[in-house]
């Protein structure tokens, strides 16, 4: 017995090889460069690029403005996700699978395409915003502002919290639900005292993941505002490639920096929503 998990573990790690070369690869020596020029300035060690970025109030406020669209359209899209995936957990399972499909559809539409069709439909002469217009609901809407980045956002946000969130729900089992109703208790009553507190730690994770998408998102805020956005994103991009403030090192400080915000909330979760020792 003892000789067949030796075997089996050699085998384990034999197939896995190749996954963690791709790791290596792809993630561990990108963010080892990125960590090791972050502390380079014009080839000498120095910290005078994180000198640099936290004593700017333009680059500053890129991370604010970040932070702001990503919390926000993180907590929308929990709010309205959470009570679209109770409602599909009581649909038949046919209608299921067609909304996840479409669900995971229009959450991997982004970047350039999601930034174009929105433009299409709700930029200035777009054909919703002609009709929101025409109808008089809107006198006019700015989709290339800090508000039309909410809006475009919230749309891959939500259909990603209903991807996340969709699958917890198994954890509110019929039989929960229905010791709750021989107990008197009502509806509300039942998700204030029971449905929140368990889904609770799944709720958080998927809060996170929901901030850390919108945190990293590129593509779809440079096709829809440019650098007309104040964005950390943007900002990278264009201390990366562009043809005038182009600084390597620099943006890779950011992207240490950003990878930093990302890290500490995730790990305080972790800890936060760590199961309780029941002998405690």
């Amino acid at each position: 017995m003892i000789e067949i998990g030796r075997r089996g573990r050699i085998i384990a790690w034999a197939c896995a090889i190749p996954f963690l070369a791709v790791i290596f690869l792809f993630e561990v020596m990108p963010l080892a460069a990125v960590l090791t020029n972050s502390v380079f300035k014009e080839g000498v060690p120095s910290v005078l690029n994180y000198a640099e970025i936290l004593g700017s109030r333009f680059y500053l406020g890129a991370f604010r403005v970040s932070f702001s669209i990503s919390l926000l359209t993180a907590l929308i899209a929990l709010v309205v996700a959470f009570p679209i995936a109770i409602i599909l957990r009581r649909m038949p399972g046919r209608v299921q699978d067609i909304i996840l499909v479409f669900s995971n559809i229009g959450t991997n539409f982004t970047g350039y395409p999601l930034a174009f069709a929105f433009v299409i439909l709700m930029g200035v002469s777009g054909s919703i915003t002609l009709l929101l217009i025409e109808a008089g609901l809107v006198k006019d809407f700015n989709i290339y502002s800090t508000a039309g980045l909410v809006f475009v956002y919230s749309y891959f946000q939500i259909l990603l919290g209903i991807l996340l969130i969709f699958p917890a729900l198994g954890a509110i089992t019929p039989d929960i639900e229905e010791a709750a109703k021989l107990m008197g208790a009502s509806r509300w009553l039942f998700w204030r005292r029971i449905g929140l507190p368990i889904l609770a730690p799944s709720l958080a994770g998927a809060l996170l993941l929901l901030f850390a998408n919108a945190m990293g998102t590129y593509a779809t805020a440079e096709a829809l505002v440019g650098s007309g956005a104040n964005l950390v994103t943007i900002r990278i991009g264009e201390l990366t490639a562009g043809d005038v403030f182009s600084d390597p090192n620099l943006a890779d400080t950011m992207a240490t920096l950003l990878v930093i915000i990302l890290i500490i909330p995730i790990v305080a979760a972790q800890f936060l929503l760590k199961p309780k020792d029941s002998n405690a």
